[in-house]
């Protein structure tokens, strides 16, 4: 398992490119058996309406392009799954993660 703490997130929905506000985001990348998953937790996200829109929204599907704290660039599609109410987030990653790992 490798971890990337992210300094950088934009996602893309519905053709609308939306920099990511957050107090913290983990990229972590699984390998198991010859089976590769990843994820991205975020926490402290101040865009309200934003995850608002997501919780409503049965299209949560985004393009992303980020970078880790060390530089590293990446772009991938994932899931974006909402938690309001804590002011939180996590991407589900959607095949492969281009640029990390």
């Amino acid at each position: 398992m490798n971890t990337y703490m992210l300094s950088e997130l934009t996602i893309t929905h519905k053709h609308i490119a939306t920099r990511l506000a957050f107090a913290s985001a983990q990229l972590v990348i699984v390998t198991e058996g010859g089976f590769r998953l990843w994820y991205i937790d975020l926490d402290g996200m101040t865009q309200s309406s934003l995850l608002r829109d997501f919780e409503q929204s049965e299209d949560i599907r985004v393009e992303l392009k980020g970078t880790s704290v060390e530089g590293s660039s990446f772009t991938a599609t994932g899931y974006l799954h909402p938690n309001t109410k804590h002011h939180a987030a996590a991407i589900r990653g959607d095949g492969k993660l281009e640029g990390l790992g």
